[in-house]
């Protein structure tokens, strides 16, 4: 079992709460200095007009007018008032309360002291008067310092409760990322020790994980299947290669055993090489189906008019199939066109109506119907022969599958299952009917621009 701190998904939850902090103190940074600028900004327009109207009254009425308001505004009982001085041009005070030193012109910040003789801050401005006197306006800052330390001290607490709630959210995000997970790996570990019946968990929510596990499924069910499809081919490969082989064989054993003829051993060599091709046939078979079967083939995909091809290949084999007895005909509405390969859609074509020819006595009608649907277009040959039972027609389509009354006639049962690769790599349903009497086989290809 992983550490916390081994653990990507606490990791994960940890970072988003780390930044959400950053993020926090940057907020609250900015509004710690832009609310000190503005109180200010506010004082210092405050003590600006405060210095205008003492240096217009001391323009209208001279130094004693402004002695005098400055000693009333400092008598007064007046909230937040303000701090005066006055100094002669020896650098001594000579009217107002303000205990200061001599300051320079303009803002600044001051020294002071009050009544207790303790020295504080102030911010000031000062201005020279026409006599040679410098006049000083100044605000204690104590009160916007008490203002600075409330915005701080509320942001602190805010921030500690952040950060609690941030460890708390992160540590059940990681331990719902975490178990998330973890199911899903012991799931695979399940899996790779050989149960590939488990599958991965799928909750309520259709979230991301769900969407995953729902795409590893289909992923695994695809594997499970491919995998019984090579077990059955290890197995239906070893009995249908024995009977060519063995007849193979003993050809080749009545060859030596038999007279020296040589016109006898040519005819016995001529028959080993027939049954070697029927071998390579089906080995080349089973190739073209497992290329099929890969999704290779999708990438050489292009526009297939499907109405020009039915059309071509039911004009070149109409001849064949009347010739074997039966009745063929065809129904082709224009303009079906779809993205695959055409060899393919040839091949599975061709099958579908081997297959009825095969599997039909003579007599039989054979036909063809392409249509045009909305979404969909529908391509069906069906035949009036014996048809296929329905307990039958789920397992026609896997390879080397041979119903009984099929024993007698030749081939691998390759042909159904290359019909269903085709259909599979071209996204299309391949379904099995009742044609009452006789089979249809129904090939469903999606129309171009609504996959």
């Amino acid at each position: 079992m992983l550490r916390r701190r081994d653990s990507a998904a606490y990791r994960i939850a940890f970072t988003y709460s780390a930044v959400f902090a950053l993020a926090m103190i940057a907020l609250g940074s900015f509004v710690y200095f832009a609310a000190n600028a503005a109180f200010l900004r506010q004082l210092d327009a405050r003590i600006e007009a405060e210095s205008n109207e003492l240096v217009a009254d001391y323009r209208a009425e001279g130094p004693g007018e402004l002695r005098l308001t400055i000693a009333t505004r400092e008598g007064g009982n007046v909230k937040n008032r303000l701090g005066y001085a006055v100094f002669d041009s020896h650098h001594n005070r000579v009217a107002g309360a303000l205990v200061t030193a001599w300051p320079d012109l303009g803002w600044q910040n001051i020294d002071f002291v009050e009544s207790r003789e303790d020295v504080d801050r102030a911010r000031a401005f000062a201005v020279d008067l026409s006599d040679g006197t410098r006049l000083v306006v100044a605000a204690d800052t104590e009160a916007l310092e008490r203002i600075d330390g409330t915005i701080l001290m509320l942001f602190s607490i805010a921030f500690c409760v952040v950060i609690a709630m941030g460890v708390v959210g992160a540590l059940i995000l990681g331990g719902y990322l975490r178990g998330k997970i973890g199911r899903i790996g012991t799931t695979a570990e399940a899996i790779i020790s050989g149960d590939l019946t488990q599958r991965m968990p799928i909750g309520l929510r259709n979230d991301e994980f769900d969407q995953v596990s729902r795409t590893l499924n289909h992923m695994l069910d695809r594997i499970a299947a491919l995998l019984d499809n090579l077990q059955q081919v290890s197995s239906d490969v070893a009995h249908d290669l024995r009977t060519p082989l063995a007849r193979l064989r003993n050809h080749l054993e009545r060859a030596l055993s038999g007279p020296g003829d040589a016109n006898a051993h040519l005819v016995a060599l001529r028959s080993a090489i027939e049954r070697c091709d029927e071998v390579l046939a089906l080995f080349a078979a089973i190739l073209r189906i497992s290329e099929i079967e890969g999704g290779g083939v999708r990438r050489s995909f292009s526009d297939v008019n499907l109405s020009a091809l039915v059309t071509e290949l039911c004009e070149v084999y109409s001849p064949a199939v009347e010739d074997g007895g039966r009745q063929f005909s065809w129904a082709v509405e224009p303009g079906a066109a779809i993205v695959g390969d055409r060899e393919l859609l040839a091949q599975a074509i061709i099958n579908l109506i081997d297959n009825a020819q095969i599997h039909t006595p003579p007599h039989s009608a054979i036909r063809v119907h392409l249509m045009r649907g909305l979404s969909d277009i529908k391509l069906a040959i069906s035949d009036d022969g014996p048809g296929v039972p329905a307990q039958d027609r789920e397992r026609i389509v896997k390879r080397f599958t041979r119903l009984e009354t099929s024993r007698s006639t030749p081939g691998h049962g390759l042909g159904l299952n290359m019909v269903a690769a085709i259909a599979w790599v071209h996204r299309a349903r391949l379904l099995f009917g009742d044609n009452t009497p006789g089979l249809i086989v129904t090939l469903i290809f999606p129309r171009v621009g609504t996959e």
